[in-house]
């Protein structure tokens, strides 16, 4: 069975070197990883191709050393090119994660084959209509958020009129209600958040500042993962 079939987007980590109070990703995400993190996704604004490829090959190998390969998904954010440039050098990536204006679906799956994993960030102002109206057939998961308003991402949520739209916990539910593929949702989420998202019916939950730049990480990651799977036992139970 290849990752994209046993996806688990349930606690997933979103990180780049802006995002680690200056110190190096790698440790963190094996933090997360041995915490119990289910997806990481390597993401910069800042950081060159080469970087970002230097980057995925930690996480890579951070997520052999752990053992958990077969069931981690590594993912990179809107870069096409660094993915293919890892996969050239033998490193595991597992996918591609985009926006709706980033390079499209179906090149992404033409590229990268269909035993990889590509997530697509659905536009907040338009996310019922689109996920209403999509064809999904070619997509792995939504992203959605924010939950609150981030400086992680100052542009996550904009509308038309360039005022943030924050996610509410009932528009979360309608989401997940909605989606005919799984949805995680992200943007300003802490631990306090995570029973009442865990409630709404969506498959997993994103950060990326409350691990990252946590002043430890392993715990903080440990404390999330306890939380989502206590509250999302409950909520599948009922």
């Amino acid at each position: 069975m290849s990752i994209r079939e046993k996806l688990d987007i349930s606690a997933y980590l979103v990180v780049g070197p802006e995002n680690t109070k200056g110190r190096p990703a790698a440790p963190i995400i094996q933090a997360a990883v041995e915490a119990g993190f289910t997806c990481v996704q390597i993401r910069s604004k800042i950081a060159s191709a080469r970087e970002l490829i230097e980057l995925t090959r930690q996480a890579a190998e951070v997520i052999a050393q752990a053992g958990k390969s077969d069931e981690v998904a590594l993912l990179v954010d809107d870069r096409l090119d660094v993915i293919l440039a890892a996969r050239k050098q033998g490193v595991k990536v597992d996918g591609i994660h985009v926006g709706q204006s980033d390079i499209p679906v179906e090149v992404c799956r033409e590229y990268l084959g269909e035993d990889s994993i590509v997530g697509l960030s659905a536009r907040t102002d338009e996310l019922f209509d689109y996920i209403e109206t999509a064809d999904v057939s070619r997509i792995d998961y939504f992203g959605a958020g924010p939950l609150h308003e981030t400086m992680t991402k100052p542009d996550c949520g904009l509308d038309q009129d360039g005022k943030v739209v924050t996610r509410s916990f009932a528009d979360i539910a309608k989401l997940a209600k909605l989606s005919p593929i799984p949805v995680v949702v992200g943007g300003g989420v802490k631990l306090v958040d995570i029973p009442q998202l865990a409630q709404t019916g969506v498959h997993g939950f994103f950060v990326v500042t409350a691990v990252s730049e946590d002043d430890d990480p392993h715990l903080a990651a440990a404390d999330l993962v306890k939380t989502w799977k206590l509250y999302a036992l409950v909520e599948h139970k009922n």
